[in-house]
């Protein structure tokens, strides 16, 4: 049997890709540091996903898995080296933990055959592939770089599938069990394979890619940022809940919209296209069922200020082309208003505010002048909202 390594048995690790791969006809080896989730993977050999939503429940059983100790650099090098295909799918700020496996197991996967390897990058990030290029080459010789180039495929995906984070009550005694919205397709970068692409359920090659992985960013994650954002500041817990306020929902589907039009005039895609997705996704954020909260949604403010990022990269990307942003805007400064004790980023920014400012922590969260406009604005807003 085929076999693949999916590095991060988290929730889109369980809830999606691997999925994908069971009914690809891959074996999976999942690597995790969570030792109790890796214990019962290897203790169940399958895990529950249960799919959710107005149409109803119903479970599905993913089998021919494996769990892998995070912690066991050797292990997890020796699964890399044997790999048919990989994907990661570990956070943005873990990349770097692990990029140091990837590239022993890399080391090992020369010595033993030329075959290459294709790694699907399940990550929140612009560039995703030229990011995780440079944190492992740093750990590779001068000749394994270009093994690496020649045999290492790192392949950009746009994760569109909603996985919340789970309680013990949507656990049901089980912590394996996921559940997840029905949306379950996979596009990915085609030009980033090296080599033959694999057959996979339900994923799909585009190129060229930016197009979907600026609308992943600048249309789902900052409208559901957006979401979240105003639905702590209306004192509502979950993502459902809030969207199904009518000014929250008018405010989101605002900034959507601003999105949709920057994308369509970026990629010339046509706006009905994309207004049609910001439409379905409005509708996928109010699905009752998943329980995803605002605190889940709405945490790692600094990433997501950054001029890369959903809420800045799209407001920069009206701007290029004259449009408004100002429903955007708006979010940037919801965002600022983040509770400092929903999460250790939230935190330091109210620490940044405190010390220095509103503007200067702005300008040091996004990367952005200290005089820019658009930041001027933000904190405009932010001072009427506080």
């Amino acid at each position: 049997m085929k076999k693949a390594v999916m590095y991060g048995a988290g929730n889109i690790g369980r809830g999606f890709i691997t999925e994908l791969f069971s009914k690809s006809g891959y074996e999976t080896a999942l690597i995790d540091v969570n030792k109790a989730v890796i214990d019962k993977l290897n203790s169940e050999k399958c895990y529950p996903i249960k799919i959710v939503s107005e149409k109803g429940m119903f479970e599905e059983t993913i089998t021919n898995i494996r769990g892998i100790d995070g912690m066991n650099a050797d292990a997890v090098a020796d699964e890399i080296a044997t790999a048919d295909v990989m994907a990661t799918a570990v956070g943005v700020n873990i990349l770097p933990r692990i990029a140091g496996n990837i590239a022993e197991g890399c080391r090992r996967r020369f010595k033993a055959t030329d075959a290459p390897l294709n790694i699907i990058i399940c990550e929140n990030l612009i560039d995703a592939d030229k990011y995780l290029a440079k944190l492992i080459k740093e750990k590779l010789s001068d000749d394994e770089i270009k093994l690496f180039d020649e045999r290492i495929g790192l392949v950009e995906a746009s994760i569109g599938r909603m996985v919340p984070i789970m309680s013990e009550e949507m656990q049901e005694g089980n912590i394996l069990k996921v559940w997840v919205e029905p949306y379950c397709e996979l596009p990915v970068d085609k030009n980033g394979f090296k080599g033959e692409i694999p057959h996979i359920v339900n994923m799909v090659p585009f190129t060229p890619f930016e197009y979907f992985i600026q609308k992943k960013l600048f249309l789902h994650n900052m409208g559901h940022a957006a979401t979240a954002y105003y639905g702590i500041m209306a004192g509502k817990s979950e993502i459902a809940e809030a969207i199904a306020v009518p000014e929250i929902y008018e405010k989101v589907k605002a900034a959507m919209l601003q999105s949709a039009l920057a994308l369509s005039k970026e990629h010339g895609v046509p706006y009905g296209e994309i207004e049609h997705a910001a439409e379905d996704l409005l509708h996928r954020f109010a699905n009752p069922h998943l329980h995803d909260t605002v605190t889940r949604v709405g945490r790692d403010v600094l990433r997501k200020l950054a001029k890369g990022d959903r809420i800045i990269g799209a407001a920069l990307l009206c701007e290029k082309h004259g449009l408004p942003n100002d429903a955007i805007l708006e979010i940037g400064a919801a965002a600022v208003m983040f509770p400092g004790d929903a999460d250790e980023f939230s935190a330091k920014l109210h620490e940044m505010i405190a010390a220095d400012g509103i503007m200067k922590a702005l300008a040091s969260v996004s990367g952005l002048p200290e005089d820019s406009e658009m930041l001027k604005k933000i904190a405009d807003i932010y001072k009427q909202m506080a």
